[in-house]
Formats: C-alpha cells, structure tokens, sequence
C-alpha cells in the first residue's frame, strides 16, 4: 500500500523540506479587507507582519474550501491507495473536518484524517513522522498508532507580547486586555481540550519565557532524547540567542526554529514567542 501524507499551511513546514519528505498541503487564507491570500503561496510570513502595521484593522482568516481537499485527494488517487492528512487542531478551526467530508465524498483512495490538537510546528511534529513513515512503506494503521504513541509526550506553550491582537480577534475582553496591559500581563497559553486557553497569568516577557524554560525542564530531566521547536513571530533573532542558550542547557535536546505564519499570526500578533516539544 502506498500512502500519501497531507497537511495544512498552519504547519508552518518550509517547501523544501515538505517536498523532501513528499508532504502535500492544503491552504488556510488571510483577508486583508476584501483580498484573499493562500497562506504559505501568496504571501510571506514578512509581507504579512508588514501588511498588518500598515492595515486599518486586523485581517481575518478563512479554513480551506472543502474543494481544495476534494482535488488533492483526487489528485493523490491517481498514484496513492491512502491518505494521512493532518490538521490543526479542531477546537480552532474547521479545517479538519474539511478533510473528513472531503475524505467520504472522494472514491480510489482511503483518506485517514488526523486531528492534531494543536496548530504551528507542533503540528508539523506529526507530519514529518508521519511523511517519514509513509516514505519507508509503513501502512495508515502503523502511522496513526505512531502519531497517538507522540501525542501523550507533546507539550506547547505559547505567549503574546501584546494582548490587543486576542482582545481585537474575539479572544480576550477589553476590559482584560486593558487592565492587562497596564499590568504588563504576558498570559502563557497552551491547548487544553483542543482549544487555546490560559495556563498561567505572568508578569513580563522574560519570566514567561523562563517559565516555558522550567517546563522544558520537568520533561527532560529523564535524560530521554527530544525534539523541540521555538516559535517566534518577527522575533529572529531573539529566538536564535534562546536556541543557543538552551542547546546548551538541555543537551539531549534537538531544537529547531520556526513561525507563526499569517493565520496563527493574525490571533497571535506580532512579538508572540513559544516552544513546543515531544519525546521521541
């Protein structure tokens, strides 16, 4: 059996590696007034956060049309008998049931659709396991055990550097956003349930940073090996010093860079940093 893996832009995994691997992706789009752009196609993580300081209001974002699924798994019939497509968390949007209507109207190929529970490169943790599989002729049902076998060890957590963007979004009151502000609140946020809530209420950027640090900590103690992605958006540089620092601190972690792009981007703002890992 020959199995196609499919995820969604909000991966954040770049081309070269998805066409390495063989990954295929479907997108989500940001609306900037009345243009919409395929995130990850039309427009760069760059011209987004640019786009946003200029813009009167915050974009909006859209999940995949139901086609979009509809061609690429017809597409992927023609050489495939299967598909593992791997999506952002349910609880945020509606793109992973997208895949699953998608997956019972098409014929010739067997769509095995998987709710990560989670979104960003996280996210992209199970697609390149999966892809790996995939690559190595393992069948759905070994993938998807091994993608549940992942889920009990990954951890993620995310913070804000500025809280309009969750109040202006729907995700936080005014009256929150305004008190917390004047606080200096950066609430560290994870995915509980399939869905973005508070873990804890911290008092600035570099304790919250720290506290991401100490639940690192508590995972790799044991000395098992991990994988380990920091988050940034137009944070680069910031995020490459925190890289060395830790590689230093937690040698039997593996630990890469990446985004936020444009969908995640639009609820997240500018500033937001965060780090997820699992143990492999």
């Amino acid at each position: 059996m020959k199995t196609a893996v499919v995820t969604d832009s909000t991966a954040y995994i770049p081309k070269e590696l998805r066409d390495q691997l063989n990954i295929h992706m479907v997108s989500l789009n940001v609306i900037f007034g009345g243009e919409s752009y395929r995130e990850e196609i039309d427009i760069s993580v760059r011209d987004f956060y640019e786009e946003v300081k200029n813009a009167d209001k915050l974009p909006t974002t859209s999940q995949p049309p139901i086609g979009d699924f509809i061609t690429k798994y017809e597409e992927l019939s023609k050489e495939y008998d299967a598909v593992i497509s791997i999506h952002l968390s349910s609880g945020i949007s509606g793109t992973f049931q997208g895949a699953v209507s998608a997956g019972e109207m098409v014929e010739g190929i067997d769509v095995h659709p998987f709710d990560s529970e989670i979104s960003c490169r996280i996210q992209g943790f199970y697609v390149i396991e999966a892809a790996k599989m995939a690559n190595a002729g393992k069948t759905p049902d070994e993938i998807i055990a091994r993608l549940d076998e992942m889920k009990k060890s990954v951890r993620a957590y995310f913070m804000v550097d500025d809280l309009a963007h969750l109040q202006r979004g729907g995700r936080l009151s005014s009256a929150q956003a305004i008190i917390g502000s004047l606080l200096q609140v950066k609430p560290l946020l994870h995915f509980d349930n399939k869905v973005i809530v508070p873990f804890e209420k911290i008092r600035t950027r570099k304790k919250a940073m720290k506290r991401i640090v100490d639940l690192l900590e508590e995972d790799a103690k044991s000395g098992v090996s991990m994988q380990a992605v920091i988050i940034q958006a137009s944070r680069e540089e910031e995020a490459n010093q925190w890289k060395q620092e830790l590689q230093a601190q937690f040698p039997n972690v593996s630990f890469d860079i990446s985004y936020f792009g444009p969908v995640i981007g639009t609820h997240l703002g500018e500033g937001a940093m965060g780090m997820g890992w699992y143990k492999i």
